[in-house]
Parts: structure tokens; C-alpha cells; sequence
């Protein structure tokens, strides 16, 4: 009963069944003007003595101009009991406020997920994103808000945060830290037991071809809790642009 139980709440979560999500990719700041990006997401949550839940994604993102990125994302879930299934639909739009002309970079994040469960509503999320770069170091710290509109539930705006740190050893390879976590609501934080703090190292490659083509590899390992239960999850990403 208690895996079952532990699973049914996980799942939950993984489809958005509360008003916030939790965060897996670290977002970034970044000048992709005239770019098109094609981008494979996957992450994988491990509970004790529960099967995995998975998530496969695909993006198409585009640099609208050398402030404006957006992507448009559609997700899958997987779990033992319910096989692979249609999650969501997300539009993500960044806009960055300043280039390079203060020490830290700061933009703005907005997404829009439209939901397969009806009862979620449609979800939106946004905040500021902070990048800085100290010689080879390069720090992000993001703050979001997320509320879903429409629900079958009443929520309230929820808060949650991301932070990298990452060393550029080489041109083609970096390592860091990441870190992730779901306070609650923005105005009255749940109980520090009831929150979700994840931490872990990621690995980063990037292969740059003649003719301006760009592959990169992104995987984190992370430790902590997801909504109040303990879990272990494996993040990748693939992103190729052209």
C-alpha cells in the first residue's frame, strides 16, 4: 500500500496536479538572434521502493533578436503502471533586459502550459532569470512564480527557484552544481519539512561545427525531495542549433 500510495502522489505531481511544478533545467541567459534551436528533454524521478516516473520532451526554440528567445515545447509522461502518455504543451519566452553592460544579466521568463488534464487549468510561470560570469566561472540564480488559471482546484500563486554554478574547464567541456526547489505559497511558505530542496553535479559538452551549427550535451544527477518526498532524478538535455 505504502508504494502505492507513493507512486499515486509522485504521478500526481508529474502531471501538474498542484499549482506549482517542479523545476528540472536551468535556465539561461543568452544572445541567439536568428538562431533556431531543436532540443530533447528528458528527466527521470526515482522515489524509495517505487518505480521511475519519466518525461520525454521536444522543443523547436528560435532567437526572435538578440534579446528575445522563444520555444514551444511538447511533453510526455511515462510511468510501469500507465505507459507513456500525452503531459502538456508549453510556450516559453525569454526576454533579456540588459547585454552585458552591468556584472550580472538579468531577463525575463514567461511560460504558458496548456495541460492534457482538464481539471490543471492552463499553468503560468515567470520571474527573473540572473546570470554573471566570473573568468571561468558562470552563476545563475532564478526566482519563478507559477499559478494555474482555470483549475478544477483552487490555488494560490506558488514560488520556486533554480540556481547553476558552472566551471568552463575547456572550450568544449564544463562542470558544475545545480540545484532546485519548490517553497510554496509566495506570500506564506509551507513548513520547511513540506518543501522541496534538490541539489547535484551536472556535466556540460558543446561541439561547435563550421558554418555557425552548435551541439550541446547538459546532465545533472540531483538529491533531495519533491514535494515533501524523497527522490533522486536525472535530468538531460540536448540541444542542437542551426
Amino acid at each position: 500500500m505504502k508504494k502505492i500510495l507513493a507512486l499515486t502522489a509522485l504521478t500526481l505531481c508529474m502531471h501538474a496536479a498542484v499549482a506549482v511544478t517542479p523545476g528540472y533545467y536551468v535556465i539561461t541567459t543568452y544572445d541567439e538572434e536568428d538562431e533556431t534551436s531543436l532540443d530533447f528533454y528528458f528527466w527521470n524521478v526515482k522515489a524509495p521502493n517505487s518505480p521511475a516516473v519519466d518525461s520525454p520532451e521536444i522543443a523547436v526554440g528560435h532567437g526572435v533578436t538578440s534579446r528575445w528567445f522563444t520555444e514551444l515545447y511538447a511533453s510526455d509522461i511515462h510511468t510501469e503502471s500507465g505507459g507513456t502518455m500525452y503531459s502538456s504543451m508549453a510556450w516559453e519566452n525569454d526576454y533579456m533586459l540588459t547585454q552585458g553592460q552591468y556584472p550580472i544579466d538579468v531577463a525575463l521568463h514567461t511560460m504558458v502550459t496548456h495541460y492534457q488534464n482538464a481539471n490543471t487549468g492552463t499553468g503560468f510561470e515567470f520571474g527573473p532569470v540572473l546570470q554573471a560570469d566570473i573568468d571561468y566561472l558562470q552563476l545563475n540564480g532564478n526566482l519563478f512564480f507559477e499559478r494555474d488559471y482555470e483549475a478544477a482546484q483552487a490555488n494560490s500563486m506558488q514560488m520556486k527557484y533554480q540556481w547553476q554554478a558552472k566551471y568552463r574547464w575547456k572550450p568544449a567541456f564544463a562542470f558544475g552544481l545545480q540545484g532546485f526547489g519548490e517553497l510554496g505559497d509566495w506570500r506564506d511558505w509551507s513548513p520547511l519539512a513540506e518543501q522541496s530542496h534538490r541539489i547535484g553535479p551536472a556535466l556540460f559538452t558543446t561541439v561547435r561545427r563550421v558554418g555557425g551549427q552548435e551541439f550541446k550535451l547538459e546532465a545533472a544527477y540531483l538529491f533531495g525531495k519533491i514535494f515533501d518526498k524523497e527522490a533522486k532524478t536525472f535530468t538531460l538535455r540536448a540541444h542542437y542549433e542551426f
